[in-house]
């Protein structure tokens, strides 16, 4: 079992910069595909990023590709997700998750989710 935990959200100006990470608990985590997805307020949750279990393939959405990295450190059992050039849509509720296998892109593959951490864009 994983006991995830995010941390890094904040209120940040368009434009700006905030590093979202994820915290594992438990030995297993390099055996877990990692995923970020995020929810605004009246909006599905939609995924973000996610990234293979050693590290060297990631997927973004489209809406975030060439301004969000996703990485992992599996050392340190923690998962990242960087975020620059802020747009206020990206205002939402951010969740990472962990998955065995499966389409990474949706949010049914993972096992497991972390309680969420709040990003709010301001223009």
């Amino acid at each position: 079992q994983v006991h995830l935990v995010e941390s890094g959200g904040g209120l940040v100006q368009a434009g700006g910069s905030l590093r979202l990470s994820c915290a594992a608990s438990g030995r297993t985590f390099k055996r877990y595909y990692m995923g970020w997805f995020r929810q605004a307020p009246g909006k599905e949750r939609e995924f973000v990023a996610a990234i293979s279990l050693s590290g060297g393939t990631t997927y973004y959405a489209d809406s975030v590709k060439g301004r969000f990295t996703i990485s992992r450190d599996n050392a340190k059992e923690t998962a990242y997700l960087q975020m620059n050039t802020l747009k206020g849509e990206d205002t939402a509720v951010y969740y990472c998750a962990a998955a065995v296998s499966g389409n990474l892109y949706v949010g049914t593959t993972y096992d497991y989710w972390g309680q969420g951490t709040q990003v709010t864009v301001s223009s």
